[in-house]
């Protein structure tokens, strides 16, 4: 008798184990890592298309950060910086001339909503989803770029 409240004892230890990792796994940003812009899988309105491009997101005690990585239809290259929360606050971004501050709103474990503002004003959002196996990341973006140019983008990339 006492071997199987010991039994029980541990398997419900072991249950609950189970349960507590199914949770933090379901709390985990899938976002977390690297990933290649697939350029033949991607739109850009009006274009033309960036030649490549990397996202890199890790997580930090400060929140997520961000490297964005653009290689330009032109050749130029540009390196954007941003550490955000998803709790729809301004954030301060560096190295992209169309934002200096992005609020970034959770919608779900694998959806966010952003805003990309310049000078306080509201110039482009978002929209950042992670398919549920991991493997993809989409980035929808519409908004005007700091010469005047409007765009809408739906960027797809590859993990790496």
């Amino acid at each position: 008798m006492q071997t199987l409240f010991k039994t029980l004892f541990v398997s419900a230890i072991f249950a609950l184990g189970l349960g507590m990792g199914a949770v933090l796994a379901a709390e985990a940003n899938p976002a977390i890592g690297t990933w290649q812009l697939n350029v033949a899988k991607s739109t850009f309105s009006p274009g033309p298309a960036l030649k490549s491009q990397t996202r890199t997101y890790a997580d930090t005690p400060q929140g997520i950060a961000l490297t964005v990585t653009t290689t330009a239809a032109d050749g130029k290259q540009s390196t954007t910086n941003l550490t955000f929360k998803s709790d729809g606050k301004p954030y301060p971004a560096t190295g992209s001339p169309d934002f200096d501050t992005v609020a970034v709103t959770r919608v779900n474990t694998h959806t966010v909503h952003s805003k990309q503002m310049l000078a306080g004003k509201t110039v482009g959002t978002g929209v950042r989803r992670v398919s549920k196996d991991g493997k993809t990341l989409t980035f929808a973006q519409k908004g005007t770029h700091a010469d005047g140019t409007k765009y809408h983008d739906v960027l797809v990339y590859d993990r790496q």
